[in-house]
């Protein structure tokens, strides 16, 4: 008789089963493995894409600032870091009364001001909003004039603006909203017309700010341009003991404080006397 049928089976032919438990390890520790390269070869990318979404958040979003001196106290301290909104000036939106703002050194204001010189780190860090700037020729202020404004000091105060008297809880305690003080013939006593396209600033602890009422003497008078504002603070974000926002107090909220409250009378009684010349007229 023939001999037996020869098979491939391995279990008919007597054979052990392959082990589907090896397979399918070493098919997964391949993918595992391409994984992890895949993974570094995208980290570089990954970190581009960051750095760059960064940077676009500092250009046109929020940028972060560390205050260097005492002149906001108490509203902001040495060390704060403050985020600043330069998106809206985007849109077309100027700083108002009140406002918290950021802004270049408009003339020459720092150059007795000892600066530190960071280090290159600090600096890339900076420059792509991972750190606060490292700038330090911008200035942080509140803007207490805007264009058009009459702002004047007499005696220890109050502020005025457009003749009308400043209720301001944020000055630094101790301090008086005006002061006598001078430099350079220039100081604490003034009455001053903000020009079109510039800000007066001044600082919380009115004793110690050399802001607008400092630098009269100056080409600018001691006028911002409104160009050179980077933005205004919104929330204080470092440290966390000290988060909060900065919102415009209730001071710039009163009523006819506005310079063009001086006209408003006219316009009143101009609008008020439309209604009495038409029903004259259709009487005639």
């Amino acid at each position: 008789m023939g001999n037996p049928a020869q098979t491939d089976d391995p279990v008919a032919g007597g054979g052990s089963p392959p082990d589907d438990g090896d397979r399918t390890d070493g098919t997964r520790g391949r993918r595992q493995a391409r994984q992890q390269r895949s993974f570094w070869k995208e980290f570089p990318f990954l970190i581009g894409i960051a750095l760059l979404l960064a940077l676009l958040i500092k250009t046109f979003l929020l940028q972060a600032f560390s205050i260097p001196s005492n002149s906001m106290q108490n509203t902001l301290q040495i060390g704060d870091r403050v985020l600043v909104d330069k998106l809206t000036p985007w849109f077309g939106s100027k700083p108002e009364r009140g406002e918290v703002v950021v802004f270049r050194d408009p003339d020459n204001w720092l150059r007795d001001e000892p600066t530190a010189e960071p280090n290159a780190l600090q600096k890339a860090l900076s420059f792509v909003g991972l750190m606060p700037s490292a700038n330090e020729k911008d200035l942080i202020k509140r803007v207490v004039g805007v264009a058009g404004d009459t702002v004047e000091c007499v005696g220890t105060g109050p502020l005025k603006v457009n003749g009308k008297a400043l209720d301001e809880p944020y000055v630094f305690a101790g301090n008086t909203p005006c002061s006598t003080e001078e430099q350079n013939g220039r100081g604490g006593q003034f009455k001053v017309t903000v020009p079109k396209g510039k800000i007066w600033v001044m600082g919380d602890h009115r004793q110690d700010s050399a802001d607008s009422r400092f630098h009269q003497d100056g080409p600018g008078q001691g006028f911002v341009p409104v160009d050179d504002v980077v933005g205004r603070a919104v929330v204080i974000a470092w440290p966390l003991n000290r988060w909060d926002t900065l919102p415009v107090p209730d001071t710039f909220d009163q009523r006819g404080l506005s310079a063009a409250a001086t006209v408003a009378p006219g316009a009143l009684a101009l609008t008020a006397a439309v209604p009495a010349v038409l029903w004259r007229r259709r009487r005639r």
